[in-house]
């Protein structure tokens, strides 16, 4: 049997000093979150998240997530964080047509884990989820109201990532101010915070505490 698709590394135009900052351990350019390594590439790369590698999965166009092949072995899941991330727990990404961005994924093998056609507590829009390795892939249709659900023709994109914490009250202490207020998450038994803009990170980040998966 094939082994499963795994991410292998995530491309974020972002300074390393500005994560450092937020308490993550960057050792040349990079920061190991599990067994994920996040490239920090600088804010003139680009914007947001730039790139991603996928092992296991060759040329494949995901709805405009277009991956690069990966034939690194995995690495071994790193030390927790300064501020107690020890793995990414989904990867979100937003497409203005849940069903086309599904299908592209089947076409390349993938199946979706789970399907969620309500609306989120947050109002966020249809949701797919997929597997990749120890993360979980979050696709979310954008909101009926958003502006950008109206160009159905756009490509799906990555946009933010959701931490697993070994602890959300120590992440909280780390952070001091630039960490929102604790929450429920939309999964039972957890709890999820945000970080504040005034982290000034590239990216959007939640914080969610450790407890069964979603997908």
């Amino acid at each position: 049997m094939a082994e499963l698709p795994t991410i292998d590394s995530i491309t974020v135009a972002d300074d390393p000093e500005r994560w450092r900052a937020a308490r993550f351990e960057v050792d040349g350019g990079h920061c190991d979150l599990g067994t994920v390594r996040i490239v920090l590439a600088g804010r003139d790369a680009g914007r947001g998240m730039i790139g991603w590698s996928v092992r296991g999965l060759d040329g494949a166009d995901l709805d405009g997530l277009r991956p690069s092949t990966s034939t690194s072995d995995p690495r071994a899941a790193g030390a927790p964080q300064p501020n107690s991330t020890v793995a990414i727990d989904h990867l979100v990404a937003f497409t203005p047509d849940r069903d086309r961005t599904v299908a592209a994924f089947q076409a390349n093998g993938l199946e979706p884990r789970r399907l969620r056609d309500e609306p989120t507590p947050g109002g966020a829009g249809r949701q797919a989820f997929f597997r990749l390795g120890e993360v979980v892939l979050e696709v979310i249709e954008y909101a009926a109201d958003s502006p950008r659900a109206a160009d159905r023709d756009a490509p799906a994109r990555l946009w933010g990532l959701a931490l697993a914490v070994d602890s959300l009250e120590r992440c909280a202490e780390v952070l001091g101010d630039n960490l929102g207020k604790p929450r429920d998450a939309v999964q039972p038994g957890r709890r999820i915070a945000t970080l504040r803009r005034s982290a000034d990170l590239a990216i959007p980040i939640a914080f969610m505490s450790l407890g069964p998966r979603a997908a």
